[in-house]
């Protein structure tokens, strides 16, 4: 059991282990500051967490990592706090397109997807080719994403005018492209390019005309990696043996139910840990959790004006979804598996159907983990991953209860509802993709958006927070610096947008401010590396910045674990669950 050893004062409290998190308290460690980082699950990570069942192990929210290879947004990030750290592999078979009368697959190398429609749809070449072309352009721009890497709020009034230039050069390949949403608005654009529906059948499942386009730019520019050798969690893992590393302290199992105020600037957190109440005294205080949360159950409710508040309970956030998470008795590729992430869509079906909930007409995606990364796997077995677009209210929020304080409460109609679905989305693989699946089935795993919700306090179990878009734009939904004097956000609530890279953008954005205000010179010297005007030497080497020894070693995995005891005539029993997971 954890004890808490709280120091007397902290320069910065960070609130939520998440990658966003981390990767300010990392940054403020590496800096000299004193940090303490407050988790309420009992491992670091937040949607990068990922969980064990016996031995095998499981990532509960990547699809893919983007900008994390090298010049990459995170991987930049990584490289000045640790030579050491988890390396992404990138992606050569990206993405399998699957309906009833179509299967596609996007490479790295696109062309290869052209050439293949080509042939099958001659007559549209000419509209192919632009389609690839302006996929391509916007490819482009996101392999320069770098160039918008600071958040605004940390620039001089000059910096943000060429900051705007920025964003502007940046924004120009999507702007022509953002208004095709929706059914007619898809169909519009895409008629654009090519009319023959056996075409638009391959999007039916996307909701604008970027995303029909935005995944192939990626693959042009390489953009695709899979998480490190070992699931997504190894890089928590790491981060939190830097901060570690510093003498600073991470604590788990800590519920902050308010920040403290004097005079209208924050000092500090009351918190509870396995039923006793703590309080933690700093200088500043960075809350990388849910922002209404922050801002209607840890601060008095007259310090956020209630305007402000209303334009967040109304903001557009990405879906939840629900997560099947299988143990094979079989290596997956024996299943007809790839690399790839697989795409499961319904020709017959409306795009709003697909995103509905209703697990007959959904879409669904597929991951093969353990294909990708053996490791997480026994030899011989496999793991496979189903993903479907979910919302809280669904079925009168998962046919769950409500306790006093508003939570949701499951029971066993909750139990059954979500394992009816799970075995609906196992019944639609097993009759597209992967005949006989069930029967290779050792176990499986059903989180919901009410699982999501509760191991991350996301409102709605929304996997990415705030999306990008002209309405949370213009509410300036995104936003480091709140009300209360040396309170910052971090993590998806801080930038639109969501994943590993915004996670990383925000919490270097959150460490950066803090910097700022308290030591130019070192402020100075991240920003110049943020902007791309120094390489990261200039950081690693700068006084501003205390060294780190790489002395990180990547713990095995289970089924690693296993092996070695298996090699040494140890036979063991199944590892045990970890500690959280037994209550999913």
């Amino acid at each position: 059991m954890q004890k808490l050893e709280l120091k007397q004062e902290y320069d910065v409290i960070v609130i939520g282990a998440g990658v966003g998190g981390l990767t300010a308290a990392a940054l403020l460690s590496k800096a000299g500051y004193s940090v303490c980082v407050l988790e309420k699950e009992p491992h670091a990570g937040g949607y990068l967490a990922g969980f064990r069942r016996k031995n095998f192990r499981f990532d509960t929210a990547i699809h893919w990592l983007n900008q994390c290879m090298p010049g990459g947004m995170a991987a930049m990030i990584f490289d000045i706090l640790g030579s050491d750290h988890p390396v992404a592999v990138p992606q050569k078979h990206i993405r399998r397109y699957k309906g009833e009368t179509y299967d596609y697959l996007l490479t790295n190398n696109p062309e290869e997807l052209k050439a293949q429609l080509i042939a099958d749809y001659p007559h549209e070449r000419e509209g192919l080719e632009r389609f690839f072309k302006t996929a391509k352009r916007l490819g482009k721009s996101f392999a320069n994403f770098g160039h918008v890497f600071r958040s605004e709020e940390t620039m001089t009034p000059l910096e943000r005018m060429k900051n705007k230039l920025n964003l502007l050069k940046f924004a120009m390949p999507f702007i022509p492209l953002i208004s095709y949403t929706g059914d007619e608005g898809i169909k519009k654009g895409l008629n654009k390019y090519f009319k023959d529906e056996g075409l638009h059948k391959i999007f039916s499942a996307d909701t604008e005309l970027l995303s029909c386009l935005v995944p192939i730019g990626w693959a042009y520019y390489g953009d695709y990696q899979s998480p490190p050798k070992g699931g997504g969690q190894v890089i928590p893992e790491w981060m939190q043996h830097i901060i570690e590393f510093y003498g600073n302290d991470l604590f788990f199992k800590c519920n902050v139910k308010e920040i403290l105020l004097e005079n209208g600037v924050s000092k500090g957190v009351r918190f509870e840990h396995r039923g006793k109440e703590y309080t933690a005294k700093s200088r500043y205080v960075i809350a990388a959790c849910d922002v209404e949360t922050l801002y209607e159950k840890m601060l008095p409710q007259d310090v956020v004006p209630e305007k402000f508040k209303a334009k967040l309970r109304k903001a557009d956030l990405y879906s939840s979804s629900v997560t099947v998470s299988i143990a094979l008795d079989c290596p997956t590729a024996e299943l007809g598996f790839g690399e790839e992430l697989v795409h499961i869509s319904s020709e017959n079906v409306s795009r709003a159907d697909h995103l509905s909930g209703d697990p007959e007409k959904s879409e669904i995606s597929i991951l093969p983990p353990s294909l990708r990364d053996p490791s997480l796997a026994p030899e011989g077995q496999g793991t496979l991953v189903l993903f479907m677009p979910a919302f809280m209210d669904f079925n009168n929020h998962w046919l769950t209860g409500r306790d006093k304080d508003g939570n949701y409460v499951r029971n066993e109609a909750y139990n059954k509802l979500k394992n009816e679905i799970a075995e609906v989305l196992i019944r639609r693989v097993e009759e597209r993709i992967a005949p006989g699946l069930r029967k290779h089935i050792l176990f499986y795993d059903v989180a919901t958006p009410v699982t999501h919700w509760r191991y991350t306090g996301n409102k709605n179990g929304t996997m990415m927070g705030a999306k990008p878009g002209r309405e949370n734009m213009q509410g300036k939904i995104a936003h480091y610096r709140t009300p209360v004097k040396n309170l910052l956000l971090s993590g998806h609530w801080a930038e639109l947008g969501g994943g590993v890279p915004i996670a990383v953008k925000a919490g270097a954005n959150a460490a950066l401010l803090i910097l700022k205000d308290e030591n130019k010179a070192a402020f100075k010297v991240l920003a110049d590396y943020m902007d791309g005007n120094i390489p990261a030497s200039s950081v690693l080497n700068s006084k501003y910045f205390k060294p780190y020894d790489n002395s990180w070693v990547q713990a095995p995995t289970p089924a690693q674990k296993y092996a070695m005891r298996m090699q040494a005539g140890n036979v063991p029993a199944m590892e045990e669950e970890d500690e959280e997971d037994e209550e999913r």
